[in-house]
């Protein structure tokens, strides 16, 4: 007699990538296969640019919340705010839509883990310093995708989601 034969199953995680602004934002959800990412879901939510900050807020708020409602991610990847900005009120701006993301994750009772640009560029394409390009090409390459995701949001909302991935698998992520 051989060796009994050990089916691994493999665990699905979803996860939501959320690139959070005023104008647009990005989201994409993923599923995790034990290391295989599939594309599950990506969009943009855009604000009417005309209308007041309030309906802006509430905007990016319902729509996140729906594809929340929708797809029932794990957990969700949020981009951090820059730690540098030129100009401060783009921090101040992108706050608010982040704050709308978080709420909506809140209500959804789904963990938001926070990432900085940088340390999602190097988890994708193994450089901080990527290009938009760059990150596309790994999205696409990562995710067996037929074209590049646009706009650049939905790429970064799936950069987003494959980074919090490999996170969560890594051995040093479930050590508390």
């Amino acid at each position: 007699m051989g060796k009994p034969i050990i089916l691994r199953v493999a665990q699905r995680m979803r996860i939501i990538g959320v690139d959070p602004g005023l104008n647009r934002t990005g989201y994409a959800v993923i599923d995790d296969l034990g290391g295989r990412w599939v594309a599950v879901e990506g969009g943009v939510s855009r604000p009417d640019p005309s209308d007041p900050l309030e309906l802006r807020v509430r905007t990016i708020f319902r729509d996140i919340r729906e594809v929340l409602e929708e797809f029932k991610p794990a957990a969700m990847a949020l981009e951090e705010l820059h730690s540098r900005y030129e100009f401060p009120r783009t921090a101040i701006l992108m706050g608010h839509a982040r704050a709308a993301v978080c709420l909506a994750a809140a209500e959804c009772e789904i963990p938001v883990a926070g990432y900085a640009p940088s340390r999602v560029k190097n988890a994708v394409t193994g450089s901080g310093a990527a290009s938009k390009e760059q990150v596309q090409k790994a999205i696409v390459a990562q995710l067996r995708l037929a074209s590049p995701p646009r706009p650049f949001d939905v790429a970064d909302a799936f950069a987003l989601a494959i980074c919090h991935a490999m996170v969560a698998a890594s051995p040093i992520a479930r050590v508390k």
